[in-house]
């Protein structure tokens, strides 16, 4: 919470717990107030990086780290363009490079590497593609239209079921009052025994348990609250793929390299061998993505020595 500071006025999460960052696309924060003061006329320049920003582009931030906001709007920029999907392509390994693509402008825009010709790959993807774009857009708004249609259908329902639940906690509380009257209005006036009374009144409490727990169940909503009936307005063309019938599973088998050279040493020796003495560390970076020195001294040396046993085949390369 103390981390969590306004880097214009200095202003902590710790003086201020109501205090509200914002940012921009340049990805640096300010706090409300700083915002209100700099971008009176509705624009300005950064503070930081002297980028000029519109006053309607902050938004709360809502990561710690802001330039993991700033990646989060870059990625939904592009993506609202970029926006074709596997069955666009004829292959998989065209959809990984343009996964790949996507990935290389997200990562020049937030590091600001070739900024320039970045944008201007994207405007001519945007030129090229257009005919793309709007039909994958149009595409992405039906699906969402329907997914919007099951979370009403689920608000719905919900509504309804929690309606009915009040219903019968309202329905049996005033039953239960009308039941502790009559039995305080039976114990005053009766001549029976009171133990007898008593008895009556609860073998009676337990019979109409008994056929409260024999009801039907409440019928669930069929329509929205303007009246449509659910799956009026649903597109044929969204109807969920029928299940195929799924084949054997998978089994992992391990992989057998084919060297044809010495055998390179395991991981556990290469550091006690002394191959790594000459290997830089890895950097944190690199071992957050699983990388190690000692993996890659292991590579290196699968490298260097394979093939050193080939012998080409006779008569290969000899024209008959």
């Amino acid at each position: 919470m103390e981390e969590q500071a306004c880097p214009r006025c200095k202003t902590t999460k710790y003086r201020n717990p109501s205090l509200k960052l914002m940012v921009n696309v340049c990805g640096h924060t300010l706090c409300e107030s700083c915002v209100d003061m700099l971008f009176l006329k509705g624009s300005g320049a950064c503070p930081e990086c002297m980028v000029p920003l519109r006053r309607n582009n902050f938004r709360v931030q809502l990561f710690e780290d802001p330039m993991v906001e700033k990646e989060v709007d870059i990625r939904r920029r592009i993506l609202r363009d970029y926006n074709k999907r596997e069955e666009d392509f004829a292959t998989l390994e065209e959809y990984n490079d343009y996964l790949e693509e996507i990935e290389d402008l997200v990562y020049n825009l937030c590091n600001n590497i070739e900024i320039i010709e970045t944008n201007k790959r994207i405007e001519a993807y945007k030129r090229d593609n257009r005919d793309v774009i709007q039909r994958n857009k149009t595409r992405v708004g039906r699906d969402e239209c329907a997914l919007e249609e099951l979370l009403e259908l689920e608000r719905a329902q919900d509504e309804s079921r929690k309606k009915e639940l009040e219903e019968l906690e309202t329905e049996h509380k005033k039953q239960k009052a009308r039941d502790k009257q009559a039995l305080i209005e039976e114990l005053m006036y009766s001549g029976k025994d009171a133990a007898t009374i008593v008895s009556e009144f609860a073998e009676k409490a337990e019979k109409q348990r008994e056929e409260e727990k024999q009801l039907p169940p409440p019928k669930p909503a069929n329509e929205f609250s303007t009246g449509i009936k659910f799956g009026q307005t649903a597109d044929p063309s969204l109807l969920p793929v029928p299940k195929s019938e799924e084949g054997p599973l998978f089994v992992y088998e391990p992989l057998i390299p084919i060297t044809e050279g010495p055998t390179p040493p395991p991981i556990s020796e290469v550091e006690s061998m002394g191959y790594i003495s000459h290997i830089r560390a890895e950097t944190p970076q690199e071992n957050a993505g699983g990388f190690t020195s000692t993996l890659a001294c292991q590579r290196a040396l699968q490298e260097a020595l394979q093939c050193l046993y080939y012998t080409p085949t006779a008569g290969v390369g000899v024209g008959l």
